[in-house]
């Protein structure tokens, strides 16, 4: 077992009256090894200027988290087969909607990545294909969440 932390802090803005609903979501969310990430509500969900368009929001970080896992994995998986990645780049996003339940919710988070591999091996299509389907069967985001995850390989 391992355990992860975050601290997310809030503080209300002098002046701000709060009980009106008109108050800032920018807070902090701080990690173990000394990061501070300004991270807001996402404009889509709360008008400005109450969200902070520039901050990070929940959305996009677990869009983030889920390309960020497959990725590290890919790279794992590639290494081990002896592929030199030089350059990996997911132009990833998530769908958030209304799912079964009626609950809105990321339903589907799309990933993108284009690998580039070093000339002296590069894997065929099937081969690719295949990296990217381990690397989503072994991602410890992906196996927590419900939403689709998707890879979407570009063709070569």
């Amino acid at each position: 077992m391992s355990e992860y932390t975050a601290k997310i802090q809030w503080a209300r803005s002098e002046g701000e009256t709060f009980v009106d609903n008109h108050y800032s979501r920018g807070h902090t969310w701080e990690f173990d090894g000394g990061v501070t990430v300004p991270a807001s509500s996402s404009p889509h969900v709360v008008p400005l200027p109450y969200s902070v368009a520039a901050n990070v929001d929940p959305e996009e970080a677990f869009v983030a988290a889920l390309s960020s896992c497959h990725m590290l994995f890919f790279l794992s998986i590639a290494a081990k087969r002896r592929y030199c990645v030089e350059n990996y780049t997911d132009h990833a996003y998530g769908i958030m909607e209304q799912d079964q339940r009626g609950k809105t919710a990321m339903t589907k988070v799309v990933l993108r990545p284009k690998v580039i591999f070093s000339a002296d091996k590069t894997p065929t299509r099937e081969q690719l294909e295949k990296l990217h389907h381990l690397a989503h069967e072994q991602c410890f985001i992906a196996n927590s969440v419900t939403a689709d995850v998707v890879t979407e390989i570009p063709m070569a």
